[in-house]
């Protein structure tokens, strides 16, 4: 038989190379435009019901084949109110969301913890570049205020932030700088920023405990009248950075920067374990600082104020 001339053999090639582009595309969908509008509608693309009551209505979701960040709509329960979040979902090699006997979403940001939404509520990134949620009435609910500010875009990030950028990329706005609950690995807490805990895992409203980073260190208080201090880690010294006190969750540690920042020695460290998978903390409503990692399933790996602290 006749040996294929070069040239068949280089069209067989790239006619291979060109199937394998196709299919390997992504299937993710992490960035939007302005005057683009969601609903909460239980028609909506990418709603997916979980066995512990749950339910997500993706928006935008980031990377796939594992624990990836998404954004979207979020109940727990009767279903009859709803958080717009960022929460942590299992997903497929075509980014579809699975395992909703286990996989059950965690939230790690939202913006309307106290003032939940209805069915057919709206999101909208404006041609002006306002991010506005509204309740089902048309009420607005919450807006990320950044009309006129050169917004073009709006993504979630591999690292779980979810920002509005510009032409140029620079963030515009981003939800890091509006902590709720919880922290993701590499965010930072900084100094006038806080974590505060949910009333209870189906009421999202703000409860009773809360977390603060100042010049002196890491402090938890519970939220009475009096305030009450009921965990501290104080850092002696003189302050030498410029840069606000912060705490970072690094793999591995709680690492607070108060006198000093990156990349310095931390002032002082709480350890975390080595993350294997999918990592968040979170301020609990009974004000535990615990650790969640995917292993099969969310375990708690950590409680960081098992023993309190005073000094």
């Amino acid at each position: 038989m006749k040996a294929p001339s070069s040239s068949i053999f280089l069209f067989t090639f790239f006619l291979l190379l060109s199937s394998y582009s196709i299919t390997a595309q992504p299937f993710d969908y992490p960035t939007a435009n302005l005057s683009t509008t969601w609903t909460n509608a239980v028609t909506a693309p990418h709603s997916v019901s979980f066995t512990d009551g749950s339910t997500v209505r993706a928006i935008l979701l980031r990377g796939s084949f594992g624990p990836r960040y998404a954004c979207g709509f979020y109940c727990n329960g009767t279903c009859t109110s709803y958080l717009f979040a960022v929460f942590i979902v299992q997903t497929n090699s075509g980014s579809g969301i699975v395992q909703p006997a286990i996989g059950f979403p965690q939230v790690v940001w939202s913006a309307n913890r106290n003032h939940p939404v209805n069915l057919n509520a709206t999101l909208s990134l404006t041609a002006s570049g306002d991010l506005v949620l509204r309740n089902a009435d048309g009420s607005n609910v919450w807006s990320t205020n950044t009309a006129g500010k050169s917004v073009s875009g709006m993504n979630v990030t591999d690292s779980g932030n979810l920002v509005l950028f510009d032409s140029k990329n620079a963030i515009v706005w981003q939800s890091f700088d509006h902590p709720t609950d919880s922290l993701v690995p590499g965010q930072k807490l900084f100094e006038g920023q806080k974590l505060t805990a949910g009333i209870s895992s189906t009421n999202w409203g703000t409860g009773l405990y809360s977390l603060h980073v100042t010049n002196r260190g890491l402090f938890a208080y519970l939220e009475a009248n009096p305030q009450r201090v009921y965990y501290r880690y104080l850092i002696n010294g003189t302050d030498k950075s410029a840069e606000r006190s912060y705490v970072r969750f690094l793999n591995g540690s709680l690492s607070l920067f108060v006198h000093s920042s990156e990349p310095s020695i931390p002032d002082g460290v709480i350890t975390v374990p080595q993350a294997s998978s999918a990592q968040y903390m979170k301020l609990m409503p009974d004000g535990h600082l615990k650790v969640l990692e995917w292993q099969a399933g969310w375990k708690v790996v950590a409680d960081l104020f098992g023993v309190p602290r005073r000094a």
